[in-house]
């Protein structure tokens, strides 16, 4: 009954998607083949990635040692050699999200491209792309979790950088100095400066915020955004590329990533659909994709994924979060207390904010 008359009184929420969208075992089709290929090749490295940061542990006692010692040498001498290898870990996952931003673009091009009239079509349908896109999102929520306990991180670069100044202004030599240049430092800096660094990447790559700007009144678009994919997918030439030149619409995008959530949410609260999964991680790995897709949608939609407007039923989403075993989901719990946007806007409906209390 309750499901019935959520469908009768529903204005902004369209019927939900009600298929399963097969996380373990999806495998690309002849069409989705050249797209997949090209973001598998990213996503190969995305397990190192998260390896390395997992590992990394930063050189903190030899800053401290050189700080409180300014004019020994050898502490000096001792803590450049630290940092310049750790510098070049940072500068490569920096640059891995510049990798994973051209991936998403290009999964996006293909999700949301006219082969098919509506989203939950193209995820249907292209679940192998559906799965990447998945991945991608899972990978993100894990870096950012990994970056924001690791303060060594945003110190250590902030050490290098100081110390590379010094060494200029004094004409020293620095070995390191070819690692990172001022304006990739800039960058760098800016990266990790975010809470969330590899979300902004996402986001800011999807909206091209800096590029185009975005009209929505009274829960409508009054104009249409076109997101500028690549010239060419991340490792392709381009001549091989099927969205070479696409403008993709931005509420094409929000609409996607809506219904991924949804597709997320009614598999895990389907009793027939959740028992398909063979493992419990498909379970977690569920989850996480669609707090993941709800981020991103609360960063790129203007008024954001806790609004009336909103596509997303947030209140069923959060109440599949609630329903898990205690302990279990608290991180994602705090992902969207903690990480998402709009959450604590006047428009954003009092009941979603209490039940994230």
């Amino acid at each position: 009954m309750g499901n019935l008359l959520k469908v009768l009184t529903c204005t902004d929420l369209e019927q939900e998607p009600n298929f399963f969208l097969d996380f373990e075992n999806a495998r690309p089709t002849e069409a989705e083949r050249e797209v997949w290929l090209e973001v598998d090749v990213v996503l190969q490295d995305a397990r190192g990635i998260l390896d390395e940061l997992q590992a990394y542990k930063g050189a903190g006692k030899e800053i401290r040692e050189a700080i409180q010692n300014p004019n020994d040498e050898l502490l000096q001498d001792h803590a450049w050699a630290a940092v310049v290898p750790l510098v070049g870990k940072l500068k490569k996952f920096y640059q891995f999200s510049q990798r994973l931003e051209a991936s998403l673009r290009s999964l996006l091009g293909a999700l949301t491209s006219e082969s098919y009239d509506e989203p939950t079509q193209h995820l249907e349908r292209e679940q192998a792309l559906a799965k990447q896109f998945a991945e991608i999102l899972h990978f993100t929520l894990r870096f950012d979790e990994l970056k924001m306990i690791n303060p060594a991180i945003q110190n250590d670069f902030s050490y290098y950088r100081r110390t590379l100044s010094r060494m200029r202004i004094n004409n020293q030599p620095a070995d390191g100095e070819n690692e990172v240049n001022n304006e990739l430092a800039n960058r760098i800096s800016l990266f990790y400066a975010d809470a969330t660094p590899m979300l902004k990447t996402l986001s800011d790559g999807t909206t091209n915020s800096s590029e185009d700007t975005v009209s929505f009144c009274c829960g409508h678009w009054s104009s249409v955004n076109p997101l500028r994919l690549p010239s060419h997918p991340v490792g392709a030439s381009p001549k091989s590329s099927k969205i070479d030149n696409k403008n993709l619409p931005i509420e094409n995008t929000t609409d996607c990533l809506s219904t991924m959530a949804s597709v997320c949410r009614v598999m895990l609260e389907t009793p027939e659909y959740r028992s398909r999964f063979t493992s419990e991680d498909t379970v977690s790995f569920c989850l996480r994709v669609m707090v993941g897709v709800i981020i991103l949608y609360d960063y790129v939609h203007p008024v954001g994924a806790f609004a009336k407007s909103s596509k997303i039923d947030m209140k069923g989403c959060i109440k599949v979060l609630k329903d898990q075993p205690p302990g279990s989901v608290d991180g994602l719990l705090n992902a969207l207390r903690y990480t998402t946007k709009h959450l604590n806007d006047e428009s954003t409906n009092k009941t979603i904010r209490m039940m994230l209390q």
